[in-house]
């Protein structure tokens, strides 16, 4: 009642400043008593509604989905969602008598013939021309997907190549951006044998099968056989793996998989962003209960696919505020046009999911967290043990991520069995892991190599102590794999060899393949 009657006098007095809050940040709002009036309002409200979410006789799990069904309505009832509460929106349709209220009404049209909000201009960024464009050619190719062997960029390369994993449940290249944010081009710069795996995006139109695809198939046709391409075209008889995000949970059982087999492929092993114990899965576990286990495994019984819209939207209102809300009164009340962003445009080229696949990993993941637990797990007929994995690992997290919270990240190192180095990044899931040097932006934190305080059992205690470092992490990443990548060669002229023939030029066509 205090706040609300402080908002009242200070109307009446006309003293009433802008709220610190970007979407009440615009001139329009501190001009419009009535808008300033309503912003505050709401802000007051939304307050008292968390604490009453905050406050609620329930058990964690329910309050927790409390909470975020109230961030929900809260982020939708913001006067800057409507047209008549938004004096920005209503000052821009006066000032372009009302072209911007028309041209807002074409975006919306379009968007839903897309079926998403347009979170940046994506057609200013063409595959293969300006973005995943770095050179080479597809030396593989199967029902799940494609091996892109990417042209050295070197003289002389490390005699141990490198084989990227990215997550099938978006695509290859936000590894592989623009020339100068690409983190492949990056590594053949250095002078590595960079390689790809590039997943198949199915649709409900294919007729071979793929939507009956398992975790099995994705391990052992998928990463495990591209590892074997990229041992046979190398020469080499272990090449080093790097994993991202869901990529680097597949890569990990895959080798726990080949280690259970007597088989040691890989040297050295980088996670970036990666869940291995699935403890704490941060906001994601308002989605995770028996219920929506055993629905998915009903639907999915007999194959299907998980959408990319479905999965798009649930990313989405992970964070309702900044990537729905924003662009709705942007795009459609003020007819803006979202600048053309790289990273946007990727994340808008989203990927379907064989069903099976999916219920299996939300089930044995999310749920039941048994990855981490040796031998609760069987993959291709075998019980597979990460402790096993005894190789050294660089794993990487980012300290804003909402996808794979730092610490959980950091928690792997309790997980795996050799000897790991934890590096903290700034800034989320992807900005963080994409944050080329020559930018100078953000920092990370991580302890000299052999600095005892690095052991830490507890994450937080690692963090508190941890040295902070200007720049990208990108470096010390580099510096840190070119001692488990052996001695330098002379790169080779031609790509694939004969058994492993060229396909077509990158990025392939799998990765073309737009979501339905």
């Amino acid at each position: 009642m205090g706040e609300c009657q402080a908002l009242f006098d200070q109307a009446r007095q006309g003293a009433l400043a802008p709220p610190d809050d970007r979407r009440f940040s615009s001139p329009a709002w501190a001009d419009s008593p009535q808008g300033l009036f309503a912003a505050h309002a709401y802000l007051i409200g939304a307050r008292a509604l968390r604490r009453l979410a905050e406050s609620a006789d329930l058990g964690d799990d329910a309050r927790q989905r409390l909470q975020f069904a109230v961030m929900q309505w809260i982020e939708a009832a913001s006067p800057a969602n409507f047209l008549a509460t938004n004096p920005e929106a209503l000052a821009t349709a006066w000032r372009t008598q009302g072209e911007s209220l028309l041209k807002g009404m074409s975006n919306l049209l379009g968007d839903m013939q897309k079926g998403h909000i347009s979170q940046t201009d994506e057609s200013a960024f063409v595959l293969g021309e300006n973005i995943a464009a770095s050179p080479g050619a597809v030396v593989f190719q199967n029902a799940l997907m494609q091996v892109i062997q990417y042209r050295p960029l070197a003289r002389q390369v490390h005699a141990r190549p490198l084989l990227m994993v990215p997550p099938c449940i978006n695509k290859f290249y936000i590894l592989d951006l623009q020339a100068d944010n690409s983190f492949v081009r990056h590594a053949l710069e250095a002078g590595y044998a960079v390689y790809m795996i590039s997943w198949r995006n199915p649709l409900a139109s294919d007729t071979d099968g793929i939507e009956r695809a398992g975790w099995d198939d994705y391990m052992q046709d998928g990463v495990l056989q591209a590892i074997e391409v990229v041992r046979d075209i190398s020469g080499q008889d272990q090449i080093n793996a790097l994993g991202f995000c869901v990529g680097g949970t597949m890569l990990a059982s895959a080798l726990a998989l080949a280690q259970a087999r007597g088989e040691d492929p890989v040297a050295a092993l980088t996670l970036l962003t990666t869940f291995l114990d699935f403890r704490d899965t941060g906001i994601l576990d308002v989605f995770v209960d028996e219920c929506h286990a055993r629905s998915r495994e009903q639907q999915f019984g007999d194959g299907g696919l998980m959408t990319a819209r479905e999965l798009g939207t649930t990313f989405s209102f992970l964070r309702p505020s900044e990537l729905v809300w924003n662009y709705v009164a942007s795009n459609y009340m003020m007819g803006q046009t979202p600048r053309a962003f790289d990273l946007l445009a990727w994340n808008a080229d989203g990927t379907n999911l064989p069903g099976p696949f999916f219920a299996w990993y939300f089930r044995n993941t999310y749920l039941e967290n048994r990855l981490k637990t040796p031998g609760a797990v069987q993959v291709c007929g075998q019980s597979i043990d990460l402790g096993a994995l005894r190789m050294p690992a660089y794993l990487y997290a980012s300290r804003e991520d909402h996808i794979v919270p730092w610490a959980s990240a950091y928690a792997s190192r309790g997980v795996l069995g050799g000897d790991t180095r934890f590096v903290l990044g700034e800034s989320g899931h992807i900005a963080g892991v994409i944050n080329p040097p020559a930018r100078g932006r953000r920092g990370y934190w991580a302890y000299d190599e052999g600095d005892r305080r690095d052991a830490a059992v507890d994450a937080q205690a690692w963090q508190r102590d941890a040295p902070r470092h200007a720049g990208s992490w990108w470096p010390d990443w580099l510096r840190w794999l070119s001692g488990h990548s052996g001695r330098k060669v002379r790169a080779k002229d031609t790509l694939g060899n004969r058994r492993y023939r060229t396909l077509e030029p990158a990025p392939g066509h799998y990765v073309r393949v737009r979501a339905e």
